[in-house]
């Protein structure tokens, strides 16, 4: 490899990988829909965002938490550690969704769709979801809550340790 070549190729390696957009942040927390949009560890604490659609969207590490989302649209989202402390997700939709790792303590995911999302390693101590659907006893198996927690009759959530 000649040396200008070598240059290229070792600050596109140190270039960040999907990095968040900023433009979309933006657009996100004032209210626009934002399928498809990295709102990669945007700030969406404390905010109103009722029937929002973020499908497909990348919403890793980002901060959900004491926020309003419900009947907003999350499927196929990228939700790897978002934290959804205390958030409103009733009638949401989370169907696909990668969720891995996330916080949702204390969250109303009543009516909340979570067919075939990825819930390993999610903490849903407090939470309130016994109206969710899709859930199966496979993706709770990988997740955590507490004696709080309340779930659709007939499954259960292992403690969180």
């Amino acid at each position: 490899m000649k040396l200008p070549a070598l240059v290229i190729a070792l600050s596109l390696a140190a270039a960040p990988a999907l990095a968040q957009n900023a433009a979309q942040i933006d657009r996100a927390r004032a209210g626009a829909n934002c399928p498809h949009c990295n709102l990669f560890q945007a700030d969406m604490s404390n905010m109103t965002q009722k029937g929002r659609n973020y499908a497909g969207a990348r919403l890793r590490q980002a901060d959900l938490s004491l926020s309003v989302f419900n009947h907003s649209d999350f499927g196929g989202a990228d939700l790897r550690d978002v934290n959804g402390y205390g958030a409103l997700f009733s009638s949401a939709n989370f169907a696909g969704a990668n969720m891995t790792n996330a916080t949702f303590v204390g969250a109303l995911l009543q009516g909340a769709n979570f067919r075939g999302s990825n819930l390993t390693g999610v903490n849903f101590s407090g939470s309130e979801m016994d109206r969710a659907v899709g859930l199966t006893q496979r993706q709770l198996d990988a997740a955590c809550g507490d004696t709080s927690t309340t779930l659709p009759k007939g499954l259960r959530l292992p403690a969180c340790k």
